[in-house]
């Protein structure tokens, strides 16, 4: 039922719940009309006094829900819930039950102004994914560089990057070579060599060449903006119960309020006033209270029990679809794995270890690439302190060259050594063995002699093989989509015994995946990157790894895991499943009760202050049956 009316307000008002306006004024019309309750039953304040309060709280609860449901009607010609609301309100004031009609209000304010923050913080999130590309970019205009606004760039345009900027379009490499780090979009965690006739993405970020590229999208349709696009575009659907609610509106509303109707007309035209009363007190009966709140109550418990585990739920529906999960899709780079490169293998040719790490973490100590940081690492935790390098350079796509101690040595890639001289015959076999495990192999030497080999790889996260056994113990099937190489996917997904593997995906494909896993039944997503944001969107559940994950994929996600525990994702499910017992449980009782309420209000077998009194009651069973939700049962999911 979300009307929008937060996409336009500053920041601060959506990160601050008080601050946003529909809970802003239930939160005033509630404090007003709790005080004028209580000052009431302590004999603090008359009864006119009181009812003063009541009237200011009841058009500033109302204001927004009021105003959408009236708008509804006028515009789409449609009954909705809001008018029944509104209908009840005024029906509890013609009786002088100023306090109900205040409760009405504010209850119905709380749960539409949830609702309405949860979609104003998404889609504010969402468009703040365009910060990562640059504003400006250097295009070239007869041989000249000129520095533009980026959202000028057209297909055909050439532009200069340089090191460390960030590619403002998509486009072609035409001119230098380079390592791009394009985790933004594919996924990859070590960058990637590109060259003359590579293709380019938006928010890549260029390493140590200067690339000059010619546009193949405009700003507007690059890789960066169809992510955002195709994120907005499945955040507009409903949970399945969201759906229920208003289909349930559509036909209960005009259904109450034709037999109102009736009843005040026929007692008009009877000259009746039993009639008239009866109609009123059908419309205060009929007032969905405990239904109204019977989902919201349920999922704002189960979403808090949610918090105090390191999970943070995004809101109600999403809680919900966690129960329905029967295919879980995984991201690999930074959620079944850390997300960054660790050296596994040090193979000292001649000597020991020292004398082969000594060298090659005095050259990477001069480099910023991740491997580089790696290797450094590794060398600090032996005890190695880096030494000073002189004359460094780094080989764009091969390695790196420095003086340590007198000598030149390199660091690189096979080719590297093989473009030196070297006869790397007798270390093929042991070299090819190592990349067949999904490792980056590193050659440390000099022009004379090569020290020895370096092996790198992005490890699994040691809770993720428990992980995949208790889904599996759980029934559901899972699958991995990664824009890794097919060799790396299907080692990691063996290790983890994961069901499915799909490799070499670009954010669009895992869409494609996703919608083609939803054909059969629904799935949840998980994933870290911004690369993850639009299949974390179009699943029927998405969760982001929180602490290491990028904010675009925690806004994009339904679920973030704060605690970067992957081990969280079986409490998620398991919360879910709670969350959708209680909230059935609560529908079913709030149906009962209006089934009970409405033939005895038409019958006239209750009196308005016998319909409030049962609507009060109903409200607190709701409630307090609705705070089971936030404790995870004791059992494991099945």
């Amino acid at each position: 039922m979300a009307c929008g009316c937060g996409d336009d307000l500053p920041a601060r008002q959506v990160e601050h719940w008080w601050r946003f306006p529909p809970l802003r004024n239930a939160l005033l019309a509630g404090i007003l009309a709790g005080a004028a309750w209580l000052a009431e039953m302590a004999g603090a304040l008359g009864e006119n006094t009181a009812t003063l309060l009541y009237l200011v709280a009841i058009p500033a609860g109302a204001w927004y829900w009021a105003r959408e449901g009236v708008e509804k009607l006028v515009r789409e010609r449609a009954v909705d819930i809001e008018i029944l609301m509104l209908a009840a309100t005024a029906g509890a004031g013609a009786l002088g039950l100023w306090e109900e009609a205040a409760a009405l209000v504010v209850l119905y304010a709380f749960a539409e102004g949830v609702e309405e923050l949860t979609f104003a913080r998404t889609r504010r999130a969402i468009r703040a994914l365009l910060d990562m590309a640059p504003r400006e970019a250097r295009v070239l205009r007869d041989g000249r560089e000129v520095v533009v606004p980026a959202a000028t760039i057209r297909p055909g345009d050439r532009f200069v990057v340089l090191p460390g900027e960030s590619v403002p379009t998509d486009g072609r490499i035409v001119e230098g070579r380079s390592e791009l780090d394009e985790a933004a979009v594919t996924g990859e965690s070590v960058p990637v060599d590109k060259g003359p006739g590579d293709t380019v993405f938006a928010a890549a970020v260029n390493g140590e060449g200067r690339l000059v590229i010619e546009a193949t999208a405009a700003f507007a349709d690059n890789t960066l903006s169809r992510i955002i696009a195709m994120v907005e575009q499945a955040q507009e659907r409903k949970g399945r119960a969201q759906q229920w609610m208003e289909r349930f509106g559509r036909r209960y509303t005009p259904a109450v309020l034709a037999a109102a109707a009736g009843l005040a007309a026929w007692g008009g035209l009877a000259g009746s006033a039993l009639l008239l009363e009866r109609a009123v007190v059908l419309l205060v009966a009929a007032a969905p209270c405990a239904l109204v709140i019977s989902l919201p109550i349920a999922m704002a418990a189960g979403i808090t029990g949610a918090g105090r585990r390191g999970v943070l739920i995004k809101g109600g529906a999403h809680l919900e679809h966690l129960a329905l999960i029967r295919t879980i899709a995984f991201d690999k780079t930074g959620t079944l794995t850390r997300g960054r490169p660790v050296v596994t293998d040090v193979i000292p040719l001649d000597g020991d270890e020292t004398a082969l790490l000594a060298p090659a973490a005095a050259l990477e100590s001069a480099s910023a690439h991740p491997l580089a940081q790696a290797v450094v690492e590794r060398a600090r935790a032996a005890g190695i302190a880096p030494r000073p390098v002189e004359d460094f350079t780094s080989l764009t796509g091969a390695g790196l060259q420095g003086t340590v101690d007198g000598r030149q040595w390199f660091a690189g890639k096979p080719d590297l050594f093989r473009g030196l001289g070297h006869d790397l015959t007798a270390l093929e076999q042991r070299i090819h063995a190592l990349q067949e495990d999904g490792k980056t192999v590193i050659l440390v030497g000099t022009r004379e002699t090569i020290a020895g080999l370096v092996a790198l790889q992005d490890v699994i996260r040691p809770e993720a093989p428990a992980v995949i056994a208790a889904l599996h113990r759980m029934g559901l099937r899972t699958v991995m989509l990664t824009g890794d190489n097919a060799r790396t996917a299907r080692r990691i997904a063996g290790e983890l015994g994961i069901d499915d593997v799909r490799a070499g995906l670009r954010p669009e494909d895992k869409v494609a995946a996703v919608r083609e896993l939803e054909r059969e039944r629904p799935v949840l997503m998980v994933g870290d990157g911004v690369n993850d944001a639009p299949a974390l969107a179009a699943a029927t559940c998405g969760i982001a790894m929180g602490a290491a994950g990028s904010d675009a994929a925690i806004e994009a996600a339904d679920v973030a895991l704060m605690a970067d525990d992957l081990g969280k994702l079986t409490e998620a499910i398991g919360l879910g499943h709670q969350a959708r017992r209680v909230s059935a449980q609560n529908i079913v009782f709030a149906l009962l009760v209006l089934a009970a309420l409405i033939p005895a209000a038409l019958g006239g077998w209750i009196s308005v202050a016998v319909a409030v009194l049962v609507h009060e009651a109903s409200e607190l069973l709701a409630v307090a049956n609705g705070l089971r939700a936030g404790r995870l049962p004791g059992r494991a999911v099945a």
